[in-house]
């Protein structure tokens, strides 16, 4: 199994960084269209396709969205099957008042924040860091 596994040792060696750019999702019923090396993430839903983008790509494209997400990357290489990493993130942000959306991928796990909370939720993560 590749990445770590360790609850205590993933929270002190998550280092959040803020990648550039402002994020937002948006909701497509085909990728007809859309330049796929443009897209950060996609997911099939029942509804149709979600798609994360930077904000200029959607703009370029007229796709509406309501949500303008800041993206924060948790840089230790955490396995898949890791259990209590997000919930502890979660539980940390939502004691702030910060809502998050993740992403677990192969390597990391990515937090998209609204814009306005990116600085308290580095600030809430990497004292969540500290404390493990």
């Amino acid at each position: 199994m590749d990445g770590e596994t360790t609850l205590a040792q993933l929270l002190r060696t998550m280092t959040p960084v803020r990648q550039p750019g402002v994020y937002v999702f948006c909701t497509v019923p085909t990728l007809t269209g859309l330049d796929l090396s443009k897209c950060l993430g996609l997911f099939k839903e029942t509804e149709g396709l979600t798609v994360i983008l930077p904000q200029s790509a959607a703009d370029e494209l007229q796709l509406a969205y309501s949500y303008k997400a800041a993206w924060i990357t948790l840089t230790v290489h955490s396995s898949l099957a890791a259990v209590g990493l997000t919930a502890a993130f979660a539980q940390a942000l939502a004691q702030a008042h910060i809502s998050c959306n993740v992403v677990a991928a192969y390597y990391h796990d990515h937090i998209f924040v609204a814009v306005a909370d990116a600085e308290m939720a580095l600030n809430t993560l990497q004292a969540l860091a500290a404390s493990a």
